[in-house]
């Protein structure tokens, strides 16, 4: 099932938060032409570590089912190229500064004459108003701007980002959304509409709970680790031989979990009888636990805890993560096949979501800057006398 079928983007975003919407889309079905800066082209093509002389595994499984056309924005021939690249009905998706994009003459009210089933999507850092509109901005800048470091880590330790890129990757899933809705209501009405969507606001919106008990309690949170302030025991507990999370999300799991760790006595004390309990004598509660979990290995304390419904995981690395018998039966990882100076396959996880069953996943990948470029333009009636003028030009870099 392909819901996008028949939908082309035009895509001028690089780093994560854009190519993670495009990449969502192409495997919706989509037809997604990435516009890259001729010579270098994305700047994630450059990260590390690095697959041959081609691009970086981030690249490859961010920007996988897209076609590459390499257009110099910054010259007049290329933006004219750009503007009549868009068709009525595409969808057009940037990640430019505020009024980068308008002053090229390639924003919204730029595109849409003659054009109303256009939908236009603009990613920005703080949002496209405000007195920090004009400034750029990256994933952990925006996790401390918005607080999210400011709960992440360990009480007494410095703050510490979150290891993936949440900010990012969720700036583009509300993006693929906004877009999906969009067409979903061009449908109806034919009319495209402009979507703004930004890093901050993705921000904010990731920490609704620790704002919205803020609010209610005038406390400001504390770094807790892996915890949680409104439930214990709800995080991370040592083990004989590495860590296992046990999460009691009510007081009849926490019963069970003494049970299986045969700690029955425990639940005499009021101390640990109910979660408000817990939760006021949280370091008594941990240490008590530990105490016993420190004496098992992780595999036997999965094991009886699972048996006794207790929600528990070991705390898994990444090769632990693909190997997996439950990560591949749910046939997440696919092999993204990258040809360079030394080809290699790359794990590349798709998309978190299954139509009657299938997981859609858009495998292709243009391995050069500007590697579809000549059959880009000249399926909008180029000729090829005018491509090699624009090639010799730079204004557009185009493969042999």
């Amino acid at each position: 099932m392909k819901p996008l079928l028949g939908q082309r983007v035009i895509d001028l975003t690089q780093n994560v938060a854009g190519p993670y919407c495009t990449q969502v889309l192409a495997d919706l079905g989509a037809e997604v032409i990435k516009i890259e800066r001729p010579g270098s082209g994305d700047d994630t093509r450059h990260w590390t570590p690095a697959i041959g002389d081609a691009m970086s595994p981030t690249y490859a499984t961010l920007n996988r089912g897209k076609k590459s056309l390499a257009i110099d924005l910054d010259s007049a021939d290329g933006q004219d190229v750009l503007r009549s690249l868009v068709r009525d009905g595409d969808i057009v998706i940037h990640s430019l500064k505020p009024g980068s994009a308008e002053q090229r003459r390639l924003g919204y009210d730029d595109l849409r004459p003659g054009r109303p089933g256009l939908i236009y999507c603009a990613i920005s850092a703080y949002g496209n108003t405000g007195p920090l509109a004009s400034l750029p901005g990256y994933d952990p800048l925006i996790q401390a701007y918005v607080g999210i470091m400011s709960v992440n880590g360990h009480d007494g330790l410095p703050p510490a980002r979150v290891g993936v890129s949440m900010v990012d990757m969720g700036t583009g899933l509300w993006s693929a959304l906004g877009i999906v809705a969009a067409v979903a209501q061009r449908q109806t009405t034919g009319d495209g509409c402009r979507i703004d969507t930004s890093l901050l606001e993705t921000g904010v919106g990731w920490m609704t709970n620790p704002i919205a008990n803020y609010s209610a309690s005038g406390k400001l949170p504390r770094r807790m680790g892996s915890a949680t302030a409104m439930l214990a025991p709800y995080e991370v507990f040592e083990s004989a031989d590495s860590h296992v999370f046990i999460g009691c999300g009510n007081d009849r799991l926490f019963l069970k979990l003494l049970k299986a760790l045969e700690l029955t006595a425990l639940a005499e004390d009021e101390r640990f009888s109910k979660n408000s309990q817990r939760v006021q004598h949280r370091d008594l509660v941990h240490n008590t636990l530990e105490a016993t979990t420190r004496t098992l290995a992780s595999v036997e304390m999965v094991r009886r805890l699972r048996a006794a419904g207790v929600p528990v995981s070991a705390v898994h690395d990444l090769a632990q993560v693909v190997n997996d018998e439950q990560v591949q039966v749910a046939g997440l990882c696919n092999t993204l096949s990258i040809q360079s100076s030394a080809p290699q396959d790359v794990c590349a996880v798709g998309l978190p979501i299954r139509f009657n069953g299938v997981r859609e996943f858009a495998p292709g990948l243009s391995a050069g800057v500007g590697q579809d470029s000549r059959q880009i333009l000249q399926s909008m009636g180029l000729s090829d006398t005018r491509i090699d003028q624009l090639v010799v030009s730079g204004v557009i870099q185009a493969q042999v």
